[in-house]
């Protein structure tokens, strides 16, 4: 079987969404040999058709219509407030398939209510999606066979690393630590610039050695089987500069308010949870 034949037997997708996310998992799945003709696009917007046609070659509509009916996987890639507007929308052009939401926040049930499917898998990505390094953890229903988890796993495997949980209470964890762990990130290397900034260093120099020496830091934790606090011991010498540093993270309580700004995270997940699930006449 040649190459063509095997892109021509991959499920034919529909996303209904074509922002930066969406974009980033069909152009992953493009450059993993997926057919760009296997994948239709729904995007309101007339510059983002325009872009996603351009960039990824892929077909784009304008509203959801019959064409639809052809999907195997429906990816749904809306705003979480948005987004059962667009199930009531797009709902009666399906035939019954497999459908996978990264809507933060809706939980897996009231997807399902509003789809009137059990073949529902939610999807919490990440931001270093975009460049092929995200993390997606993943959550289905008792519907959803081996068959499905597997093509659920090779669709996400083209932007990242991909794992599984057993509940949407686990995918609010999922959302505290990977979803928003990017942005605790840039916070750190936001502040970490500013601080060189304050030494003297220009804004371009104070960037590129804060990307380099983060990407050092992560390069040599993920190539090491040694935990964080080995390694951060094996960093500081007695009376030495870097025991002056940590010493007033320590005492300013760094550790502490990360965790804290990880469980209020959690938190919100599931405040959001539950006003999203919640009636509009509630």
């Amino acid at each position: 079987m040649t190459q063509q034949d095997l892109r021509a037997k991959r499920p034919a997708l529909a996303f209904i969404g074509g922002g930066q996310m969406a974009s980033a998992l069909a152009g992953g799945l493009i450059k993993a040999g997926w057919a760009a003709s296997n994948i239709v696009i729904v995007e309101p917007v007339e510059a983002q058709r325009t872009r996603l046609v351009d960039s990824l070659g892929v077909r784009v509509i304008s509203v959801s219509d019959a064409a639809l009916g052809a999907a195997d996987v429906v990816i749904w890639a809306v705003k979480p407030q948005m987004l059962r507007d667009a199930v009531a929308q797009t709902a009666p052009f399906l035939g019954a398939p497999l459908h996978i939401s990264i809507a933060a926040g809706v939980r897996s049930e009231d997807l399902a209510a509003w789809l009137s499917s059990r073949r529902v898998v939610r999807v919490m990505p990440n931001t270093a999606a975009l460049v092929g390094a995200g993390v997606s953890g993943i959550v289905a229903l008792e519907a959803v066979g081996d068959e499905d988890r597997r093509l659920v796993t090779e669709i996400l495997s083209a932007t990242g690393y991909s794992f599984w949980v057993e509940s949407d209470e686990r995918l609010d964890a999922v959302t505290a630590v990977s979803g928003s762990g990017p942005a605790y990130v840039f916070h750190f290397m936001e502040s970490f610039q500013a601080a060189a900034r304050a030494l003297g260093f220009s804004q371009a120099e104070a960037r590129d050695l804060v990307i380099k020496t983060t990407a050092g830091a992560v390069e040599q934790a993920s190539t090491s089987d040694v935990d964080f606090s080995t390694l951060r011991q094996n960093v500081t010498s007695k009376r030495g500069t870097t025991e002056a540093a940590l010493d007033v993270l320590e005492r300013h309580e760094a550790g502490k308010a990360l965790e804290a700004a990880v469980r209020a995270a959690y938190a919100r997940a599931g405040e959001l949870s539950r006003e999203l699930g919640a009636s509009p006449q509630a």
